[in-house]
């Protein structure tokens, strides 16, 4: 068996196949990922009462802290789509 000369490369040649034929499975579970944070948020808008807690001094109706949370997870799952879809670019 003969080794490549540049392993990083042959690295990136396979791995650029794999997600060649799997770039367009990735583009739906990316949507389908963006659709159910939408529906967990107005599940949990309607689900958590009008009450208030204070952050920082301020009082914020408590159901604005589950929805900032999962705009962050939504926020990093768009990061990430757009990672790949640069390394997939080069």
């Amino acid at each position: 068996m003969r080794w490549p000369l540049n392993l990083a490369t042959e690295a990136a040649k396979r791995r650029e196949e794999r997600l060649g034929s799997s770039g367009s499975e990735l583009e739906r579970k990316y949507r389908i990922a963006l659709a159910l944070y939408v529906v967990l948020a107005v599940l949990v808008w309607f689900t958590i009462g009008e009450g208030k807690v204070s952050i920082f001094g301020r009082m914020i109706e408590i159901r604005w802290v589950p929805i900032f949370i999962i705009a962050t997870f939504a926020f990093r799952t768009v990061m990430a789509m757009q990672a790949d879809r640069v390394r997939r670019s080069k």
